[in-house]
């Protein structure tokens, strides 16, 4: 299964305006994780303590658990846009031990060799598009799913292409006024209609909204 798991202000964005590589999330993106970073399962997973055992704790740990494979875009992935060679940050955001902890493929139009990180995580970079990405990705997750981490332009293409079977948002209460939208205006031309399959409210105040993609 194709699913997707972000978190997205109120009025509709993934990122805020401005993004950098010194704040890739833009001015006021970081807001948007607060509440996963703070959680038992993502501090865990990233090595570090004093994290809160709860619901939004428990949704982390399921996506994490269910995961086989990620998809990303390749902003997302470092940021850059050009050849690897001019791009600062060409092994990407996560330092030596990435905390995905299985294979990520990424999509570019710059072709190079996959890069093997510590903790089993393998970036793969896929050059034939969303597709090929995907094929490849279902392989490697064996019967769990494939995740589309982001950032708005691949959900968004794969979305309109019909691929999508559950998009899982959390929803979060601020308002970042500008920056990346999850959804562009010619997503509403995807072959879509989607089927509210869960809602949890946390005490933090994000609202946990699970999707069925119906195609």
């Amino acid at each position: 299964m194709l699913t997707v798991d972000i978190s997205v202000s109120l009025d509709g964005f993934v990122a805020g305006p401005d993004p950098s590589l010194e704040d890739p999330l833009g001015r006021g993106g970081e807001q948007l994780h607060e509440w996963a970073v703070a959680t038992e399962a993502f501090r865990s997973r990233h090595g570090m303590a004093d994290g809160a055992a709860s619901v939004d704790s428990d949704l982390v740990e399921e996506t994490t658990r269910r995961t086989g494979a990620t998809v990303m875009g390749r902003r997302m992935f470092s940021g850059g846009a050009g050849g690897w060679d001019d791009d600062p940050r060409a092994d990407g955001w996560w330092g030596e031990d990435p905390p995905f902890h299985h294979p990520v493929f990424v999509l570019t139009h710059h072709a190079r060799e996959p890069l093997e990180m510590e903790g089993g995580t393998t970036f793969t970079f896929v050059t034939d598009g969303i597709e090929a990405a995907l094929e490849q990705a279902l392989a490697a997750a064996g019967d769990k799913d494939v995740l589309v981490a982001g950032g708005g332009s691949a959900v968004q293409q794969y979305l309109r292409a019909g691929l999508l079977d559950e998009l899982q948002l959390h929803v979060v209460p601020v308002l970042l006024g500008d920056g990346t939208r999850l959804f562009e205006r010619h997503v509403a031309d995807a072959p879509a209609e989607l089927q509210c399959t869960r809602s949890v409210a946390s005490p933090t105040g994000v609202a946990h909204l699970r999707y069925r993609v119906s195609k």
